[in-house]
């Protein structure tokens, strides 16, 4: 990233976003380019030139988006009871995911100011590309028992209710407000979400985050499925970003669905799935397959050749998964997914700590997640995961330009 100069508020008037630098872990290692796709997420040439993706729009990037290889997703806790300053906040942090987006660093840089004050930018991304960064922010639950935001509250945002098999850690769970970043390169998404928290400090502070590798499923139906960690190709029937209709139907708010702040938002519910992989490794191939609903090299649905071929339910067994899943089953719930893999070192037993960052975009949870997510109470494969983490949280529309912020809807004169 270039620590080219853009208006922002200078340095010494952001010297208050935090003094004393937040520590994240680091993962190992502008302007709007197009992108032709092929059997990969990206032509290679494209990859190569670490396309910026636009910032600004009338939906936030990272829904509807293609989605990229690496995630870094935070929720924060909000620790002041001042409405000001948490929306100077939210201006400060669109002013930088702007920059950041575009593949410049934070305000004034990482080098070359003032001695004696913290620098603008962290530094880390200095001399990476924008890598297609996305940074889209969600509101949960909780935010609106803060700042007299009762009223503002969609009856959509409801908590999630108790689910067969959850074992959630409250540790991993809820949050005020989430930022999800993606991006190809694991290290650009890092420093996003670290430049966020060391703006917010003193106002908002990461209750949990997650990092994830290999996305799971895709927006782009013409690149090659991708495989979770199970082995099985995931979301073979994911909404497409080009699929208009079915994101009008499925993931965007309608004018008539809630409060207008949210009209053109989304919902999304985030779930980080534990499996246990030492079980699934020892379980046999037919078996494996069965659970699915899937053959694990063609990706074809039971009964059929190849894998996009309409599935046949009742040629699956009762149980298994796709069968669970299929908005045949389900009265028509369809969701926008977007999941990670992820692995997290071992348990302490020996035993691996990873699974699927779940990430799902509705226009309802109610009608969308939930009503899915009860009916696989009976799924076979929940011998092989458990649900540990889960959060809630309501995405607001676009940033429409440059004098335009993060959570305007909400909280601008207007709202």
């Amino acid at each position: 990233m270039t620590d080219a100069p853009e208006t922002t508020p200078s340095r010494r008037a952001l010297i208050g976003w935090g003094g004393a630098g937040l520590a994240l872990g680091a993962v190992a290692a502008g302007g709007a380019v197009a992108m032709a796709r092929t059997g990969d997420d990206v032509e290679p040439a494209a990859a190569e030139t670490g396309a910026a993706i636009p910032f600004h729009g009338e939906r936030q990037a990272g829904i509807a988006t293609p989605v990229q290889d690496r995630l870094h997703f935070a929720a924060f806790d909000v620790k002041t009871d001042d409405r000001a300053e948490f929306v100077q906040m939210l201006k400060d942090w669109t002013a930088a995911a702007r920059r950041m987006t575009a593949g410049h660093a934070v305000g004034e840089g990482a080098y070359g100011g003032l001695a004696e004050a913290p620098p603008d930018d962290t530094g880390e991304a200095l001399g990476l590309k924008p890598s297609r960064l996305t940074l889209t922010i969600g509101f949960g639950p909780s935010l609106f028992e803060k700042f007299d935001l009762a009223g503002q509250r969609p009856e959509a945002l409801a908590e999630l209710p108790h689910f067969a098999g959850d074992n959630l850690d409250k540790n991993r769970s809820g949050g005020d407000l989430c930022v999800q970043a993606c991006a190809d390169d694991p290290q650009v998404a890092v420093h996003a979400i670290r430049n966020l928290a060391r703006i917010g400090f003193g106002k908002v502070v990461i209750k949990w985050s997650q990092l994830g590798f290999g996305k799971t499923s895709s927006t782009t139906p013409e690149e090659q499925t991708p495989r979770n960690l199970m082995g099985f190709k995931d979301g073979t029937r994911n909404i497409a970003g080009t699929e208009t209709d079915r994101l009008k139907k499925f993931v965007w708010v309608g004018e008539k669905d809630g409060p207008a702040w949210m009209t053109g938002g989304s919902y999304l519910v985030a779930r980080r799935i534990r499996m246990h992989i030492e079980t699934w490794d020892r379980t046999s191939l037919q078996e494996q397959e069965d659970i699915i609903g899937r053959d694990k090299g063609e990706g074809a649905p039971v009964g059929k050749a190849k894998e996009r071929d309409k599935p046949f339910l009742k040629a699956m067994k009762p149980d298994a998964h796709v069968r669970l899943a299929h908005p045949e089953t389900n009265h028509g719930a369809t969701i926008l997914r977007r999941g990670y893999s992820f692995t997290d070192g071992t348990d302490g037993l020996g035993r691996l700590d990873a699974g699927l960052f779940f990430l799902a975009y509705q226009r309802d949870p109610r009608t969308g997640f939930i009503r899915i997510q009860r009916n696989l109470a009976i799924d076979s494969l929940n011998e092989y995961i458990q649900h540990v983490g889960s959060a809630l949280f309501a995405v607001p529309p676009g940033v429409r330009d440059k004098d335009d912020w993060w959570g305007s809807t909400l909280f601008g004169k207007g709202a």
